[in-house]
């Protein structure tokens, strides 16, 4: 019987998670992705076609495709640079927003390019309605939208702890959603930018109440580097407290990158106040994996995108081998010998 794993987050730190998982023909994958992204060219999917956002959808149907038609891949995460109307959006959002219209609903969209992609998994958005994120920061400034979250306007903000997250106007999970999280025996949370990416999913109405209701063991991805308007304040044990307070349980396990990124890249990284997040998990109780999780290869950004990338990232086959080893047990002991 395949085990089931269920993956929240569906912004760019999912992929390697799912790239690495996908190759294991025992395991039966979920990915419940965010609906809230309004920035580059999800602004205009929400705002002119009154659709839901298409990115992330469109990043978690790339991670777990196993067709090998490399140009069917390259037409659909190609992105325009220039052209009115055009520039920022990629090719793939573009057949989203066709195929939405053809059948009626986005849902529809994903299954029939899943189909298209051979897709091994479910990709389900965590609501169907639209809703705006909102923070609530330490300086009394409050702030709807989750693009001018992630990359704050105000520079007051970006040195301003977020103390509360939410949407308006409220949402309500899927019914798929809340099924994939109490059918799981495993559910992943992270990494990935984690008020806009990670919490973004856990405060809509249903998903922590499904989180203490399920009997899936727990296990929390720490995210890299810090990043600033978000986490520049945070060691390791308060990006998981803030994933505890939202979700209202305690992971099982934690996984953590003990390996050395290059120091060039963290130079550059100080450029912009961020910095390695600074492993201080021994004081807590929880159950501490740490490994080599770092991929050696730096992102490199499309042209075209306007929105700020990360440079480093988790490595796939990396995540993969310990996700699994987790998920088997028996060869839990194995994977770090």
């Amino acid at each position: 019987m395949k085990k089931r794993i269920t993956v929240i987050g569906g912004g760019t730190g999912t992929m390697p998670v799912l790239n690495g998982l996908k190759n294991y023909p025992d395991l039966e994958l979920t990915v419940i992705v965010n609906m809230t992204d309004d920035g580059g060219s999800n602004a205009v999917v929400r705002d002119e076609f009154g659709l839901l956002p298409l990115s992330d959808l469109r990043k978690s149907i790339i991670a777990l495709a196993e067709t090998n038609d490399k140009l069917l891949r390259d037409m659909f995460t190609y992105r325009f640079s220039k052209g009115e109307g055009l520039r920022g959006h990629t090719l793939g959002n573009l057949m989203m927003m066709a195929l939405t219209d053809i059948y009626g609903s986005e849902l529809e969209a994903v299954k029939k390019l899943s189909k298209l992609f051979n897709v091994k998994g479910n990709i389900i958005p965590v609501t169907r309605d639209n809703t705006i994120l909102v923070a609530h920061y330490e300086n009394g400034k409050k702030i709807k939208s989750e693009h001018l979250i992630d990359e704050p306007e105000d520079d007051d903000l970006k040195y301003s702890k977020i103390v509360k997250l939410s949407v308006e106007p409220k949402a309500k999970a899927t019914k798929e959603s809340i099924k994939a999280i109490l059918d799981s025996d495993f559910i992943i949370i992270g990494p990935g930018d984690l008020y806009t990416s990670t919490l973004a999913n856990l405060v809509i109405d249903g998903i922590s109440e499904a989180l203490q209701k399920t009997k899936a063991k727990i296990i929390l991805i720490t995210n890299l580097m810090t990043k600033l308007g978000q986490t520049q304040w945070m060691k390791a044990s308060d990006l998981v407290n803030e994933v505890v307070k939202y979700s209202k349980i305690k992971p099982h396990y934690i996984l953590h990158n003990k390996s050395k990124i290059n120091p060039q890249i963290i130079e550059r990284y100080k450029e912009e106040n961020e910095y390695v997040l600074e492993d201080d998990l021994d004081k807590t109780n929880y159950e501490v994996i740490r490994a080599n999780f770092l991929n050696s290869k730096v992102t490199k950004k499309d042209k075209g995108d306007e929105l700020k990338r990360s440079l480093v990232r988790h490595d796939p086959k990396k995540l993969g081998k310990i996700l699994y080893g987790i998920f088997t047990y028996e060869n839990f002991s194995k994977v770090f010998t």
